[in-house]
């Protein structure tokens, strides 16, 4: 049992990992109960947790039943290969099926696949039972929770299937595993720079220079075109996950809100007009009778005339019907446009100063406190590991330097992405675009289509300021949750058929392309997944591991790892001198 390879070492180290996933976020709450409340006893939860953890439809046992059982099938498909092509009888306890074997045999032979087609073809079979026992125990763990629930029927209202992100992130990874492989094929070198190097020398030195010249050339080739796809990925999830948080936060986890409002620091009363603008309820034409009353009342308590938040009051076009509007209502800083007062939206910003009702105030001071709120986040996100992994490192004033360098350029992003949306709504309602075309009513520069649009469609491309690294894992992570809200809610209901088929296919298929991919194919996969999925099938021997080990101070989320740490016998470098 010394083979890291075999199925029972992989089913232990699968098991282990995928236990310590499920069951350590859910005896984190157990555990602080100890220290909070001493009245209520923690051993009912926790024995209710351990026997959903450790069922057989658990979480732990259905993924390691589909990456060791793939293992299984895969080593007997092998087995079965080697002894059809053996010349020898066959072993002793298969002589009483001795025929159906052959059958078998010859059938599995005719298929002539390769050696990663078979790792494909094994877990698929193994992982198609492996989301039945995930669906299974996912089900029975919210009929348990709404059980014990005092609000069962706001829980019933959430009928999404309870596999579906866990397919959803699957499925990213997958296609990033494929686009990898892709962008390999695509800048591969020539064979002929193999020949031309031989002709000219045939020095073994020289040979090797050229080759690591070939080698170092086409791995920035593929840092270049990754990164580049990277910056295109999250700019699109970020348009469409701030798109959300304006007109519908129902399809973003609460966790995300909460973020997205905190760094945004807009006043809720806004962001229910701009959802009554885009519903047709609150009109600088019409006026709005049913919710007239929302911003004025902000206006009132921001100090200003209560008019300010009417829109029967406010000037719907620019122009100089608006100048005589706003010389009536006492607003002197919008001369040519119409809309609602920038003060309004503005809110408390730049209000200690006077300065409330410029823009470029407003998006410098937000750029100040992003500034200060991103740095407390990143300096963490970046010491940390280094803290946990190489400690001595602290000491050394090059390596603290170019964390911390790596920390303010990704706060820097963060800085720009807040900065750049509120910017971009002021050019577009205020400074500029209304002030071009000042016949187009407000309620396009309000709407949805308007100021909200462009300051979603610019944010995201202050991903260019950060590390090219970082782009690949920045740009995994918003895709699942931007896939996750652009599916119709109707097809994401738990109860459509279609939808858990279509569901259970992705899983099958995209659980399969990682292990083979894992297997065969290990320089595609990015980040954690590439090193998870290297532990979980190699051990901690793997190629990835050694070259992780042999280079420290290479960050975790390191995008590509260099074309020299390959194995030789990689399909991806034939044709490499």
């Amino acid at each position: 049992m010394d083979d890291a390879t075999h199925p029972v070492q992989i089913a232990l180290r699968t098991y282990a990992l995928s236990l310590s996933l499920s069951l350590g976020p859910s005896l984190v709450p157990i555990a602080t109960s100890l220290f909070i409340s001493t009245a209520k006893t923690p051993f009912i939860p926790l024995k209710r947790v351990l026997k959903r953890e450790l069922a057989l439809d658990s979480f732990a046992f259905a993924i390691t039943l589909s990456v060791a059982g793939g293992a299984a099938i895969r080593r007997l498909w092998s087995a079965l290969d080697q002894e059809f092509h053996d010349t020898g009888h066959p072993s002793p306890p298969l002589q009483r099926f001795r025929s159906a074997r052959r059958r078998l045999q010859a059938f599995l032979t005719c298929l002539n696949v390769s050696s990663s087609q078979k790792t494909f073809l094994s877990n698929v079979f193994s992982s198609a039972v492996g989301i039945m026992l995930l669906k299974a125990g996912r089900q029975r763990a919210m009929k348990l929770r709404n059980r014990h629930s005092l609000s069962a029927q706001a829980s019933s209202k959430d009928c999404s299937s309870p596999t579906l992100d866990l397919t959803i992130l699957l499925l990213v990874r997958a296609m990033d595993s494929l686009l990898q492989a892709l962008i390999r094929a695509a800048t591969k070198p020539s064979p002929k720079h193999d020949g031309k190097s031989r002709r000219k020398s045939t020095s073994i030195v020289t040979n090797k220079y050229i080759n690591d010249k070939v080698k170092q050339t086409w791995d920035r080739q593929i840092k270049t075109r990754a990164s580049q796809i990277d910056a295109l990925i999250f700019w699109g999830c970020s348009a469409r996950i701030m798109w959300c948080f304006f007109y519908d936060p129902g399809r973003l986890p609460r966790s995300y809100v909460k973020w997205i409002a905190t760094l945004a620091n807009l006043d809720d009363r806004v962001i229910q007009v701009l959802n009554l603008i885009k519903e047709g309820q609150w009109s600088y034409t019409k006026g709005s009778p049913l919710h007239s009353e929302v911003l004025s009342n902000f206006a009132e308590e921001l100090g200003h005339n209560a008019l300010w938040g009417d829109p029967s009051a406010l000037p719907a076009y620019g122009g100089a019907t608006a100048n005589a509007a706003w010389k009536v209502l006492g607003v002197n800083n919008r001369p040519g446009v119409g809309g609602l007062p920038c003060e309004l939206v503005h809110g408390t910003v730049g209000s200690t100063f006077g300065l409330q009702g410029s823009c470029t105030v407003n998006s410098s001071l937000r750029a100040v406190k992003a500034f200060f709120e991103a740095v407390a986040i990143y300096l963490p996100a970046h010491f940390l590991p280094m803290l946990l992994t190489r400690p001595g490192a602290i000491l050394q004033p090059h390596h603290t330097l170019s964390t911390l360098f790596g920390a303010l350029r990704s706060a820097t992003f963060l800085t720009t992405f807040v900065t750049s949306y509120w910017y971009t709504v002021c050019l577009t309602r205020t400074l500029v675009f209304a002030r071009i075309f000042p016949f187009i009513s407000h309620d396009f520069w309000d709407g949805p289509f308007g100021c909200i649009l462009a300051g979603c469609m610019v944010c995201g491309s202050s991903i260019w300021i950060e590390n090219g690294r970082r782009r690949g894992e920045m740009a995994l992570y918003v895709l699942p949750r931007a896939i996750r809200a652009c599916l119709p809610g109707t097809w994401a209901q738990n109860g459509n058929r279609g939808a858990q088929i279509a569901e259970r296919l992705l899983f099958i298929l995209s659980f399969s392309t990682l292990i083979t991919a894992a297997m065969h194919h290990p320089e595609t996969l990015r980040g954690l997944s590439r090193w998870t999925l290297a532990f979980i099938t190699s051990g901690p021997s793997a190629g990835a591991w050694k070259w992780r080990r042999q280079n420290p101070k290479v960050p975790l989320s390191s995008t590509i790892l260099p074309t020299s740490s390959i194995p030789n016998n990689s399909d991806t470098l034939k044709g490499i001198p």
